[in-house]
């Protein structure tokens, strides 16, 4: 058993405890991926590498790809299937398979939302994503940020290193659960705040305003797949900028977008 498998049953374990459907909204969907919308998809065919439960396969189905395939190492491709099942769109296939090993003829579209950071080596997960995308095909990836991260990795990341050792059930209800409480709130506040100058200042402030727009079972599942993971990286955007100056990668084609605060979208073309 590899680090990265791991890791994927521990996601499992929290994909496959949640009920049907996706876990967000299409809003969020749509913000995840831009710049890319409907009409870089439609009728195109798309690769997710790291597909979990297919939260994010049932809205990009909904985009109308030609071809959409979702690859995950762990057992939460059981619920993925189920979730594709009942969205209706016929042409999808969920792979179980190590994304970093993962080969293919190319896609036109390849993304990994959320999935890199957890890999133990992140940079052959983007490997992986360049290598499955085909010539003028295009690709994107999301991933946490080492800037504006700086509370998370000194009071949530020992934590994790912790607690993820844990039984899965335990984790998330008798440590996710009553530690997200006080942060449900604070971050409800700053929304409430947010037209006020001094709010802006506070820590966390743009990643708060964004998740207060959801309920508190949402902030739990954040919660808890922060704490459940046995591997976790955070990004710094030279990172991010040196894996962008990948060979095959057009360079006037490349985006680097800071996002929540506490986060990076980053995406082109391969040539």
């Amino acid at each position: 058993m590899t680090q990265d498998t791991k890791t994927a049953e521990a996601f499992a374990d929290s994909w496959n405890n949640l009920p049907a459907g996706s876990v967000y909204t299409e809003e969020q969907f749509r913000e995840w991926f831009a710049p890319i919308t409907w009409e870089d998809v439609q009728g195109k065919s798309v690769l997710e590498l790291g597909c979990g439960n297919g939260s994010l396969l049932v809205h990009m189905a909904g985009w109308k790809p030609s071809r959409l395939v979702g690859v995950d190492l762990g057992s939460s491709i059981v619920s993925a299937r189920k979730n594709m099942e009942d969205s209706g769109y016929d042409g999808y296939d969920v792979v179980q398979a190590d994304l970093t090993a993962f080969a293919s003829e190319g896609f036109d579209l390849t993304y990994s939302i959320g999935v890199l950071h957890h890999l133990k080596e992140p940079g052959k997960g983007f490997q992986a994503v360049v290598a499955n995308t085909k010539s003028g095909g295009r690709f994107h990836c999301w991933v946490y940020a080492r800037e504006g991260n700086g509370l998370v990795i000194r009071l949530v990341d020992p934590l994790r290193k912790i607690v993820s050792r844990l039984p899965w059930w335990f984790t998330k209800y008798f440590v996710a659960t009553p530690l997200v409480i006080p942060y449900f709130f604070y971050a409800k506040l700053l929304r409430l705040l947010r037209n006020f100058s001094l709010a802006k200042a506070a820590p966390m402030y743009e990643y708060s305003i964004w998740i207060a727009q959801r309920g508190f079972l949402f902030f739990r599942h954040v919660a808890f797949d922060q704490l459940v993971t046995p591997q976790t990286v955070y990004l710094d955007r030279q990172t991010v900028q040196l894996w962008l100056a990948h060979p095959r990668v057009k360079p006037d084609s490349t985006y680097l977008i800071f996002r929540n605060g506490n986060s990076w979208k980053f995406g082109g073309r391969i040539a």
